[in-house]
C-alpha cells in the first residue's frame, strides 16, 4: 500500500496512533483527515475484551465536497464503491465505499461542513442490538436514531450519542458484497436512510 501510493506522489506521514507497528504510515484526505495504515500491535489499548459483541466495522464522515472524496478515496486508496446517493439535479449525496466483501467500511455524506459523522460497530444479530440498547438504558443513555434498516448495506441500526454529541451506532446483518458486483443508485430521501421509517438527513 505505501508502495503504490508513493508511486502516485501521495505525501506520506508518520502514523499518528500507538495500535500499529512502528512501520505503519498515515496519509491526509481531501478534508484534511488522516487515515492511518498499519499492523496491530498488542497493547493494554487494542487488546480485545470480553463483552457485549461490537467491532468497528465502519466509519462515515460529512465533507462538503463528497465528489473529491471520492476520487481520494476510490482511485487514490482504491476502495470499491457499493451504493451513491443522489439528488433530483443528479448531484451526489452520499457514497459508500468498500475495502473487502462487507458492503461499506467507509461512507460520506454531503454536508455543510466537514466534520466526523458516526462510527459503527457490527454485533452479531438483532438479539445484540436489543442487549446493547438494554446496556445503554441500564446507564440512562438513550436510542438518538432507530431501531431501523438502512436502504444501502440493509442493515439493521441503533444509534446513540455520546457526552460531546458523536453519534455511536451499533449494527447488524450488513450486506456482503463482493467486488465484482456493480454499485448501485438510490434517491435522495429519508427512505433510503432508513427503509422502515424517518432518517438523519444531513443536506
Amino acid at each position: 500500500m505505501r508502495r503504490a501510493l508513493e508511486e502516485r506522489q501521495v505525501p506520506i506521514l508518520p502514523s499518528p496512533t500507538p495500535l500499529f507497528a512502528a512501520d505503519a504510515f498515515a496519509v491526509v484526505d481531501p478534508d484534511g483527515r488522516q487515515i492511518a495504515f498499519g499492523r496491530p500491535v498488542t497493547t493494554e489499548l487494542a487488546a480485545w475484551r470480553p463483552g457485549l459483541a461490537g467491532r468497528l466495522q465502519h466509519v462515515v464522515v460529512a465533507s462538503t465536497d463528497v465528489g473529491a472524496m471520492l476520487s481520494f478515496y476510490r482511485d487514490v486508496l482504491g476502495l470499491v464503491v457499493s451504493d451513491r446517493v443522489l439528488d433530483d439535479e443528479g448531484a451526489l449525496t452520499a457514497v459508500f465505499l468498500r475495502s473487502d466483501s462487507e458492503h461499506h467500511s467507509f461512507a460520506v455524506f454531503r454536508a455543510p461542513e466537514s466534520r466526523p459523522d458516526h462510527h459503527a460497530y457490527e454485533t452479531n444479530g438483532w438479539n445484540d442490538l436489543r442487549d446493547w440498547s438494554d446496556h445503554f438504558a441500564r446507564w440512562r443513555v438513550p436510542i438518538w436514531w432507530g431501531p431501523g434498516r438502512h436502504g444501502p448495506g440493509n442493515n439493521l441500526f441503533v444509534m446513540i450519542e455520546d457526552p460531546d454529541g458523536h453519534k455511536v451506532e451499533l449494527s447488524a446483518e450488513l450486506a456482503m458484497m463482493p467486488r465484482h458486483i456493480a454499485s448501485r443508485d438510490w434517491k435522495h430521501e429519508q427512505r433510503t436512510l432508513n427503509l422502515w421509517g424517518q432518517a438523519w438527513m444531513r443536506s
